[in-house]
């Protein structure tokens, strides 16, 4: 579907996770195979509608069914990753999980052969030859279009600390780049990435999406790869600012505080409130600090006055909306603390196998 529409926001409340993950070697490194996953043989029954690959042929999303109750989300996602390990395994291979690969070179792997994604590829030249990025996007169902873009307008803020929480990506392209998310810095040189503008509302947003799809600067609607988007055909709002996750709680952890500030934004959208609308430069300074310091980052304040610490922030947020998964995550050594400290001390194949999605 090209362009997206209003009618599509008809609920709230619901969830849906997508995850990308590595297809990895007997030694844990990428390598191809998406063919036999994606092509060669049907897709298991715990996934109906089957797997689907990403720019390169190392890499592989996978997505939950519609999970109408979010109580019901550990176990649709637990499901999911047990059939694609197992779908993998049948052809000798293993599944991984990052924001980037450690031993990933991506001049020495191979890019799919989609028509889509070889147009991308024409179109954006370098920096989507690169990208062999892995994240996790989280959809919520919203009810009303308006309140859709309002939320998304509003969850801007809070995607530096999605990301900060997230942070798993700190070697590229075999690489320590100094950074707790190297995947957001080498995601976001590609365009219509990174934080948004706020919009108006739904019509203000639909005329921007019809007009880059009109004007030939994306082929769909999908190709707006923002960190935050209403999703036009899904009728959802999308959060795509984590770096992927090996441990499955932490991904459930973000799309439990995900789901909580959706319904939570719904109900003061409702309840007319009003709310402070940052500079999308302020908001560009507080995903840098979250892309470099991780859990030590601090954010500048909505009405920009003050900063905040990430410590602080999550315990507002657990408190307020009586969540506590990200509370565990960020008490947990971060993603890419955890590894450095193997590969200092264990090398890099111990680091590939401890990216290793368990069965």
């Amino acid at each position: 579907m090209e362009h997206g529409s209003r009618d599509a926001f008809t609920r709230l409340g619901t969830l849906g996770i997508e995850e990308e993950f590595f297809i990895v070697d007997a030694d844990g490194r990428p390598t191809g195979g998406i063919d036999d996953l994606v092509y060669g043989r049907e897709p298991p029954d715990a996934v109906p509608d089957g797997f689907d690959h990403e720019l390169f042929t190392c890499t592989i999303e996978a997505q939950t069914p519609l999970i109408e109750d979010p109580s019901d989300a550990q176990s649709a996602l637990e499901a999911v990753r047990a059939a694609l390990v197992e779908h993998a395994a049948e052809d000798g291979y293993g599944i991984a999980a990052a924001g980037l690969h450690p031993a990933a070179r991506w001049r020495e792997l191979d890019h799919a052969q989609k028509p889509r994604y070889r147009s991308q590829l024409d179109r954006i030249q370098y920096p989507q030859h690169r990208n062999t990025t892995a994240g996790l996007h989280v959809h919520v169902g919203v009810d009303d279009p308006d309140r859709a873009v309002w939320i998304a307008n509003h969850l801007r803020w809070y995607c530096p600390v999605l990301l900060a929480l997230s942070v798993n990506s700190p070697f590229w392209d075999g690489y320590d780049t100094g950074l707790a998310s190297a995947r957001a810095t080498v995601f976001e040189s590609l365009p219509n990435t990174g934080i948004p503008t706020a919009f108006d509302d739904f019509d203000d947003f639909e005329r921007f999406e019809r007009r880059m799809i009109d004007h030939g600067s994306i082929e769909d609607r999908g190709e707006l790869w923002f960190d935050v988007r209403p999703h036009t055909e899904h009728g959802t709002v999308e959060v795509r600012a984590p770096d992927a996750q090996r441990d499955p709680a932490k991904a459930l952890a973000f799309a439990e505080l995900v789901h909580a500030l959706v319904v939570d934004l719904a109900e003061r959208h409702a309840d007319g409130e009003s709310l402070p609308t940052p500079r999308r430069e302020l908001l560009d300074e507080n995903k840098w600090r979250a892309v470099r310091y991780g859990h030590d980052a601090s954010f500048i304040t909505r009405d920009g006055t003050g900063t905040v610490s990430l410590e602080t922030v999550v315990d507002e947020v657990c408190d307020r909306l009586g969540v506590d998964g990200v509370r565990a995550v960020y008490d947990a050594e971060s993603g890419a603390d955890r590894q450095r400290r193997i590969h200092e001390q264990e090398g890099v194949q111990a680091l590939c196998a401890d990216l290793l999605v368990e069965p």
